[in-house]
C-alpha cells in the first residue's frame, strides 16, 4: 500500500508539475489551467475521488468495529490497514485538488485534514503497541499476564535443571528493566554455555526467555498505551468532525455555484 501511495504522489507531481509551480496570479494563462484548477475536470475529480476515499474508509471501518459489519469475512486489523491506506491517499488527492491554493473556509478544512492524518499516524503507533488477538481484539492486562509461563516449573520438570541454575535463568528474565534485550540474551547465552548445557536445550531456554522478556515489556506498557489511546480519540475525533462539516459545506457551495464535474 505504501508503494501505491508513493506511485500516486509521483504521478500527480509529474502530471501537473508545470502548473503547480506556476505563481497563482499567472496560472490563468497556463495552457492547462482549465484542467488542473480546483473546479476543472481533473482538479475537481481529484477532490471527489479523495473525498470518497476518506468517507468510505471511515464508514467501513466504523461499521466493522462498532457493528460487526463483515466480521465473518475480514479481520479488524486488515480493515484498519485499508482504512489507513484510504485516509492517507484521499487527503493527498485533495491536496492536489486544491492546486496548493488555500484560503478562507477551505484552509480550515485542509488543516483539519492535516491534523487528522497526523493524529492518525500517532494513533497507529499507539495501536500497534497494545497486544491483540489474531482477530484484532485488544487483550486485557489479565489475558497478557496469563500468557506468561511459569519458568521455574518448566525448567525444573522439562529440562531437569538444578535449583541454582533455574534461579539464575529466572533472574535474567527480571533483569531487562529498560535495558536492551540483546544485552540480556547475550549474557544468558554465555552463562548457559559456561554451564555446559546441550545446544538444543540452550536454544529452547533462550526462546522461552525472549518470550518472557517480550511479555514483561508488553505488560509494563499496556496500561499506559491504553490510557494514551483514550486521550488520542479526544484529539482525533474533533478534527475529523470539523473536517467533515466543512467538507459538506464546501460541497454544498460548489453545487450551488453549478460545479457538477462531469454530470
Amino acid at each position: 500500500m505504501v508503494v501505491i501511495i508513493l506511485v500516486a504522489i509521483l504521478y500527480l507531481i509529474y502530471t501537473g508539475y508545470t502548473y503547480y509551480q506556476t505563481p497563482l496570479e499567472e496560472r490563468f494563462y497556463h495552457p492547462r489551467h482549465n484542467w488542473f484548477k480546483p473546479s476543472g475536470i481533473y482538479g475537481q475529480g481529484l477532490g471527489i475521488v479523495g473525498t470518497f476515499m476518506i468517507a468510505f474508509g471511515v464508514s467501513i471501518y466504523i461499521a466493522r468495529k462498532r457493528y460487526g459489519f463483515l466480521s465473518k469475512y475480514i479481520r479488524l486489523k486488515y480493515l484498519l490497514e485499508f482504512h489507513i491506506f484510504l485516509c492517507t491517499l484521499g487527503p493527498i488527492l485533495i491536496l492536489f485538488h486544491t492546486a496548493f491554493k488555500f484560503g478562507g473556509i477551505v484552509s480550515i478544512a485542509f488543516w483539519s485534514m492535516v491534523a487528522v492524518v497526523l493524529s492518525g499516524v500517532i494513533g497507529r503507533f499507539i495501536y500497534i503497541q497494545i497486544p491483540r488477538t489474531i482477530e484484532g481484539r485488544e487483550l486485557s492486562l489479565n489475558e497478557v499476564k496469563n500468557m506468561k509461563t511459569d519458568l521455574t516449573v518448566v525448567l525444573s520438570d522439562k529440562f531437569k535443571l538444578e535449583n541454582n541454575m533455574v534461579q539464575m535463568i529466572v533472574d535474567y528474565t527480571k533483569e531487562d528493566n529498560g535495558s536492551k534485550k540483546n544485552k540480556t540474551i547475550g549474557k544468558l547465552k554465555t552463562a548457559l554455555k559456561d554451564n555446559n548445557l546441550p545446544n538444543k536445550e540452550r536454544i529452547s531456554i533462550l526462546k522461552m526467555v525472549k518470550n518472557e522478556l517480550s511479555l514483561s515489556r508488553k505488560i509494563a506498557r499496556l496500561a499506559m498505551m491504553q490510557k494514551l489511546f483514550k486521550y488520542w480519540h479526544v484529539v482525533h475525533m474533533p478534527f475529523a468532525l470539523i473536517m467533515l462539516v466543512i467538507v459538506i459545506v464546501h460541497i454544498m457551495v460548489t453545487l450551488t455555484f453549478g460545479y457538477k464535474w462531469i454530470f
